[in-house]
């Protein structure tokens, strides 16, 4: 009998307590990076996420797509200005953004989910006011800070066998304007309100390293606001660490930052002892599957 057949058959029976302890969890995927632009890594995504759905789990994906953003403003001649790192928001801006999300790229995945025999629906943060924003910051524009999430239908839709592919768009609390959210802000914003038991964020780095260069696989509450405070954790990192705390403070069990660029990562993370990236969770550390 051919080794390979072996070996898979050999990994699938090692997955079962992995299965068993994630049957029914909820788990928030914010996908973005380099995989999105590149069709076979959006197939194997969304292989990956049908796979979750297949064995009991209630994937919802949460995306970004700020390089099909800027390309979109290029083509159109809109100059992006930026103030402390943060692209200025206008209404001109905010147009093309809730166009490309919600549209091109939502349907995309969409799509890849479909063709790989899963149920997916494209909704963003306006659809049945998910998700209600306020100004982050004044100086930003359309910049969204979420101040009221409205969760039932993603409960919904997953009740139905349904695969929700969100996209950070979301609803003003003041004359219905439209608000761009940055996508890791979002997907923790989602997690924290329907107290899922995973949010990974998967992103093009390894995910939190130490001093050495090595990547830390875990660290509770505590130990990140020491990591900030002397520098190890720091640049675009920190706002990913920031997104985690918060959601873990609303009930989200543990966040994973995940390398988005390993094959198979989210499968990696939540059914094998190895894990793919940085876990912080309020709790134990991450060792064998009960105890996770």
């Amino acid at each position: 009998m051919d080794r390979d057949w072996i070996t898979t058959a050999r990994t699938l029976s090692e997955a079962l307590p992995y299965l068993q302890r994630y049957s029914g969890a909820t788990v928030v995927v914010k996908f973005g990076g380099n995989a999105m632009g590149d069709d076979e890594a959006m197939a194997d995504f969304a292989r990956d996420v049908v796979l979750m759905k297949q064995v009991g789990m209630h994937p919802v994906i949460v995306h970004g797509g700020g390089p099909m953003i800027n390309e979109m403003l290029t083509k159109l001649g809109i100059k992006s200005e930026f103030i402390r790192g943060k692209r200025v928001t206008d209404k001109a801006t905010v147009e093309v953004v809730e166009m490309i999300l919600s549209g091109l790229v939502n349907k995309r995945i969409v799509q890849a989910i479909n063709d790989q025999g899963g149920r997916a629906v494209g909704i963003s943060g306006k659809d049945d006011d998910l998700m209600v924003c306020e100004h982050d910051d004044p100086e930003l524009g359309f910049v969204g800070r979420p101040v009221e999430m409205n969760v039932q239908v993603i409960r919904d839709l997953n009740e139905a066998g349904i695969i929700p592919v969100i996209a950070p768009v979301a609803t003003g609390t003041e004359d219905n304007e439209t608000f761009n959210v940055n996508g890791d802000t979002a997907a923790g914003a989602i997690a924290g309100a329907l107290q899922a038991d995973r949010l990974l964020l998967l992103t093009d780095v390894a995910g939190v390293k130490d001093k050495a260069g090595d990547v830390i696989t875990q660290m509770s509450p505590e130990q990140v606001a020491v990591l900030i405070e002397d520098g190890t954790i720091s640049g675009g990192m920190i706002p990913k660490v920031e997104t985690a705390l918060k959601a873990v403070r609303e009930g989200v069990r543990a966040v994973v930052i995940l390398d988005g660029r390993v094959p198979n990562a989210c499968l990696l993370e939540l059914f094998t002892e190895h894990g793919a990236g940085s876990m912080i969770r309020s709790t134990a550390p991450r060792v064998k599957p009960h105890t996770r």
